[in-house]
């Protein structure tokens, strides 16, 4: 990460009102680095940038907040990624509007790593919910890390499954990353920067008004290599989500619903315009070349795997209830759902239970 001088310097660019996006990596082009843009004279500024922002830069005082930024950023697992840094994710430089800086709590290796962006509807059905986290821990257990915005509903579906697999999560949030929204995922929140990443764009205290969402959504489908919209209606905004991979170049997957229901109408729009029709999480694993876990469990046969399923039969059943009627441990049955889950033969449901879907 930056040295603490030239982290001030890049944050004082950030803080000033009016820069902007487009603004600042003009600046950048023009003069370099940051504390370059600072130290170039008011003519210099204004021939590049205009007389306002030249004025603007010059007398804006934003010293308290880039004070209380660096004083965050030492805090244990909390850190502050520039352009300039090495850890600022390479996926991110692909797409128009890439941000100065991120503010990240936790791992911040994940930005790294494949992922998988999952978005979807606030207000979910259960059936949405399941499948969200099903696919989600189907993704993580695959290796690939999942992302999504922390919200109600799909997201937090997702985040919650990807934290039940080996991978993990990154949430990328539409308000300053020391905020909690919504206050109901303050406890998902934690978890995710205890054992995953928060991510925000915006300044410290930012709050999480309505036109912050739709820019954190090119984030969300920027640092992934694809997205899976599992429930939106025509006015969802991870239809947003969606145009926004598609015009960054990354894969758009959409599972399809019922025709009757309005949260199925967002993805069945999303399959009709190209994207993905997705059935299982082998699907997609397939469309982006990952591998997904090899058989870890010597004695689980294929014969076995039918046995298992016909034991399941085609209503949920918990892996206790499963150990029972085939007398295998409950590392093997485990093992065995995984697989087959993976192989979109069988559906994770809440409370741990398992369904044969095919």
């Amino acid at each position: 990460m930056a040295e603490s001088d030239e982290l001030g310097a890049w944050l004082r660019l950030t803080l000033i009102p009016g820069v902007g996006g487009q603004g600042l990596r003009k600046l950048l082009a023009e003069f370099g680095l940051p504390s370059q843009v600072l130290d170039a004279g008011h003519s210099a500024l204004a021939r590049c940038a205009g007389e306002e922002l030249a004025s603007r830069i010059a007398s804006a005082d934003v010293a308290a907040a880039v004070e209380a930024a660096l004083r965050w950023a030492q805090a244990p697992g909390h850190a502050i990624v520039t352009l300039a840094d090495r850890e600022y994710p390479r996926r991110l430089l692909e797409i128009p509007d890439p941000p100065a800086l991120l503010y990240v709590h936790g791992r911040v290796e994940l930005l790294e790593r494949t992922s998988l962006a999952i978005v979807g509807s606030r207000n979910a059905t259960p059936q949405g919910i399941a499948n969200a986290t099903s696919f989600a821990r189907s993704f993580s257990e695959a290796g690939l890390t999942i992302v999504s915005g922390l919200a109600l509903g799909i997201d937090a579906a997702a985040h919650r499954g990807a934290l039940e697999g080996k991978g993990s999560t990154i949430a990328v949030l539409g308000c300053g990353i020391d905020v909690v929204y919504p206050q109901r995922n303050a406890d998902l929140h934690r978890a995710v920067a205890e054992r995953g990443l928060l991510v925000s764009e915006f300044p410290l205290g930012t709050p999480p008004v309505a036109g912050n969402f739709p820019r954190r959504n090119r984030l969300i489908s920027g640092v992934a290599r694809g997205v899976l919209v599992v429930e939106a209606a025509l006015d969802s905004g991870s239809l947003i989500t969606a145009r926004l991979a598609a015009e960054q170049g990354r894969d758009v997957f959409a599972i399809p619903g019922s025709i009757h229901s309005p949260l199925a109408k967002g993805c069945h729009a999303l399959i009709k315009q190209g994207a993905k029709l997705v059935e299982s999480a082998q699907d997609v694993l397939e469309e982006l070349a990952v591998v997904a876990p090899t058989r870890t469990v010597p004695h689980a046969t294929v014969e076995q795997e039918h046995e298992l399923l016909r034991h399941l039969g085609h209503d949920p059943c918990n892996v206790d209830t499963l150990c029972q009627r085939s007398g295998l441990t409950p590392d093997t049955v485990s093992a065995m759902l995984l697989e087959l889950e993976l192989e979109g033969r069988i559906a994770s449901l809440p409370g741990g239970r398992y369904q044969r879907v095919r």
